[in-house]
């Protein structure tokens, strides 16, 4: 009789621990968009968006890395600043043109050769992304997980990829085209003088510019073309 009483007693409190944590154990899971039903698809809308950007972010590396991955792709080539765009005009009038687009063809060539490097340090933000993050995004445009992404990673993209490009600006020899360029313009033009260009800002900034851009296609074609959803997940989940 002893021992049925006890298990009674200690029923009783079971169920009112259940009772006191039903209600504020729902309201939470209900904020983290885990309850019910809309568990299991955040769930499978955020997997889907992090294999989203994993695919993306590779093709995109792959694609600006290669060989005029920047150069001959017209929407991201890098091109003469403004600030010296009047002095690679005057040289081409001049007849050093081919000056001008050795100065053109290095900055693109250091880009290239950096890009790969960007690769690794994508990850953390998409491991990191909430079922929240994704729930928006996923309801957003054709570019949403793009602008997300580039959100949460250009700063420190930007602190990480400057010293790769600056590296990969004194292999291609953008400096030193640049100061050659300067150099010719000078002396074609007594008391000209050329603003102070921050080179290794500038291509540092076009550079992941393009990466960026490139990405924002990737996620295009993953929303609307079935062909580019090359696993099962972004078929389940971006085929509805």
């Amino acid at each position: 009789m002893k021992r049925l009483s006890f298990f009674l007693m200690a029923a009783a409190l079971l169920w009112g621990a259940y009772s006191a944590l039903a209600g504020p154990m729902d309201g939470l899971l209900s904020d983290m968009g885990l309850s019910g039903k809309g568990a299991g698809d955040d769930s499978r809308i955020a997997a889907g968006l992090k294999e989203a950007l994993s695919v993306g972010t590779k093709n995109a590396v792959d694609a600006v890395s290669r060989t005029d991955g920047y150069f001959a792709n017209q929407a991201i080539k890098i091109v003469v600043p403004d600030k010296i765009q009047n002095v690679a005009n005057v040289l081409s009038k001049l007849g050093y043109r081919e000056q001008v687009d050795a100065f053109v063809l290095s900055m693109n060539r250091a880009a290239e050769k950096a890009a790969p490097q960007a690769a690794s340090f994508f990850v953390d933000a998409f491991q990191n992304m909430t079922f929240e993050d994704a729930r928006k995004i996923f309801e957003g445009g054709d570019t949403s997980a793009t602008e997300f992404f580039k959100s949460k990673t250009q700063d420190k993209l930007y602190g990480a990829f400057k010293p790769i490009v600056s590296s990969s600006m004194d292999e291609v020899g953008v400096t030193k085209t640049y100061k050659e360029m300067v150099g010719k313009y000078t002396s074609a033009v007594p008391f000209a003088s050329v603003e102070s260009l921050d080179l290794d800002h500038y291509v540092t900034t076009k550079a992941l510019d393009g990466l960026f851009y490139v990405l924002g296609q990737e996620e295009k074609k993953i929303r609307t073309d079935p062909a580019a959803r090359v696993t099962d997940l972004l078929k389940d989940v971006f085929g509805k």
